[in-house]
């Protein structure tokens, strides 16, 4: 039986993307990198610190530790911002927080993006009574695809992680999910769809919207 319910957050709440993006370009574009998108791609589901530290391995631009973390406080400064300007929700968001409310199943996020922009999210769409705990992989040792963050976001909840159904949109997520031992539902980007990685997701749907009664029961019903 399912006890609890948890959510990734980018690509799956929020189309946040194209946000990312456009940040990470403006950033690194100060310190000589200039990022295309498919060099974004590349570190989608990364923690903020591995990926500026992958971008620091690919084309260093100081020496100094310090400015490593002022690249990362840039980003961070310039996606709240950008989030609680002009984020919205992926569709089916609202529905799906309705589903699990209705039925008292715990809710949690459980992002690879630190906690302040899990929070500029969950205030930018007044989400904030809606979830019983919210929790970044920055306060684990690893990030996605480690399952830590998964396992010890369940174990706050009181109820482990064989027990609970984690919604993903990127593949590094499920894979933390997956190894989390949790029932996954995937929801990847329309790009990724047909990547055959994903069918090692329980279920695997083009939206949250698509999520339904026949699903939940299906996956109460999986040993």
């Amino acid at each position: 039986m399912i006890k609890a319910v948890l959510f990734d957050m980018d690509g799956l709440l929020i189309d946040s993307e194209p946000i990312w993006q456009e940040v990470e370009t403006k950033v690194f574009s100060t310190v000589g990198i200039n990022l295309t998108e498919e060099m974004c791609k590349e570190t989608m589901g990364f923690r903020l610190d591995e990926m500026v530290a992958h971008w620091y391995n690919f084309k260093p631009w100081s020496n100094s530790k310090n400015a490593i973390k002022e690249i990362e406080s840039n980003i961070l400064d310039e996606l709240v911002k950008k989030i609680l300007c002009d984020a919205k929700p992926m569709p089916g968001v609202l529905e799906s927080i309705r589903f699990f409310e209705e039925k008292n199943i715990p809710m949690a996020i459980a992002s690879s993006s630190p906690l302040m922009v899990i929070e500029a999210v969950v205030k930018r769409f007044n989400l904030n009574e809606k979830f019983q705990l919210l929790h970044s992989a920055e306060s684990e040792k690893y990030g996605k695809p480690h399952p830590a963050v998964y396992i010890n976001t369940a174990h706050k909840l009181n109820v482990l992680p064989q027990e609970s159904l984690a919604f993903e949109d990127s593949f590094n997520g499920l894979l933390s999910a997956k190894s989390a031992r949790m029932k996954t539902v995937a929801i990847p980007d329309k790009k990724e769809f047909n990547n055959e990685r994903f069918s090692i997701a329980d279920f695997k749907l083009k939206s949250l919207l698509n999520f339904k009664e026949e699903h939940w029961n299906a996956l109460n019903n999986i040993n």
